[in-house]
């Protein structure tokens, strides 16, 4: 095998494969990204079992051939060296790797191509289409409210559902719950609802360019993405998710709209003096008002009060402060309403006007 491509081309797509690659494994083969070169195309192929890793890049071939080498060391050398053209060039079980431009030479041990993991793949025609930013800001909307309780392992990733037209996606640690529904303007083969890991989900906002289309394929035990030339696949989570239409409340009496804005400033600044194992902030909503205190024990206590447009009893909630700021950060408008009835009871944050989505966040104790 011997192509020659850009620095930056291949540099690009050897961080993301690294990204993939687990820190913990057993197999040495798993550290290792797998290259492919034949017909002016080099594929790279990274794999952790769980999540599978695939692109293409333009290449020079002058012979064709693969490999795979230690990522992370592949990585580390593609990264030193200066920008240009580089020369790969596999030669008696070793990559050899030189700048065209430069007398600089590094030679990487290899393992044979036979010896990669083959990387799940599934029919062209079990694809549907959804539009890139469509799938960002479901994801957006929901990742954070993932639960990382490992002994509640269905709760580590994020619900996928398909229903009459529509694609919900789902979150709850327990505590809280974000919720988003988009109408398909394309027909999909029906399938049963999923969990999927965050760790794809990660890696499709981190990857996606956010214009056009990509493609989405489920099976009973993965997912299967593709979009501008890469694919990336990932077991899911097996597992019943819970009823989570039991969490939204039917009714909430209260209406508070608040901007948004000031709200996340005023929550910054009060949760400087929390206690940091609780996190807890109390809000106090009465006409007009609402007062966000914390107290830090034997250290301090902080209160702000911001307007708000609210008429009604006044009532004081105790709230986990980053259950209510991300979903803040999150929500593009400049105004919210924040829903609830009684102290105990669940709050529902949406935007206005209200959108396709919404975040419930379970009040604390008042102690």
């Amino acid at each position: 095998m011997k192509f020659t491509c850009h620095k930056n081309v291949i540099l690009k797509e050897i961080s993301i494969a690294q990204d993939i690659i687990s820190s913990r494994n057993s197999l040495s083969i798993l550290s290792n990204v797998l290259l492919e070169a034949d017909n002016g195309i080099l594929k790279i192929k990274a794999t952790d079992l769980k999540v599978s890793f695939e692109t293409q890049i333009p290449v020079d071939v002058s012979q064709a051939g693969s490999t795979t080498v230690y990522c992370d060391k592949f990585l580390g050398i593609i990264k030193s060296l200066p920008d240009g053209d580089v020369e790969f060039n596999l030669t008696d079980g070793r990559l050899l790797i030189n700048p065209v431009f430069g007398k600089i030479n590094f030679q990487l041990k290899s393992i044979a191509s036979e010896k990669f993991p083959e990387i799940q793949e599934i029919e062209e025609d079990k694809y549907f289409e959804l539009s890139q930013s469509s799938l960002i800001d479901m994801i957006s909307q929901t990742i954070f409210s993932v639960s990382d309780d490992e002994t509640r392992y269905f709760m580590n990733g994020v619900y996928l559902e398909y229903q009459e037209g529509t694609l919900s996606m789902v979150a709850t640690d327990g505590r809280r719950l974000s919720f988003i529904k988009k109408d398909l303007e394309t027909e999909i083969i029906n399938f049963e609802a999923v969990i999927i890991p965050t760790k794809i989900l990660h890696l499709i906002k981190k990857l996606a360019s956010g214009e056009g289309n990509l493609y989405l394929a489920v099976s009973e035990k993965t997912i299967f993405v593709k979009f501008d030339n890469q694919k990336i696949s990932s077991n899911l989570i097996e597992g019943q998710f819970p009823n989570y239409n039991r969490v939204i409340p039917e009714h909430q009496e209260f209406n508070i709209t608040v901007n948004k804005k000031n709200l996340i400033e005023a929550l910054r600044r009060v949760s400087l003096l929390v206690e940091q194992k609780s996190r807890r902030i109390y809000l106090t909503f009465s006409n007009g008002t609402i007062t966000l205190n914390s107290e830090e024990s034997e250290i301090g206590i902080a209160k702000e009060e911001i307007s708000c447009d609210y008429e009604g009893d006044g009532m004081t909630v105790a709230l986990n402060y980053i259950y209510l700021l991300d979903p803040l950060k999150v929500i593009e408008d400049e105004s919210i309403n924040i829903k609830f009835t009684e102290a105990n009871k669940a709050i529902s944050i949406v935007s206005i006007p209200e959108k396709d989505y919404f975040h419930i966040v379970m009040p604390m104790q008042l102690d």
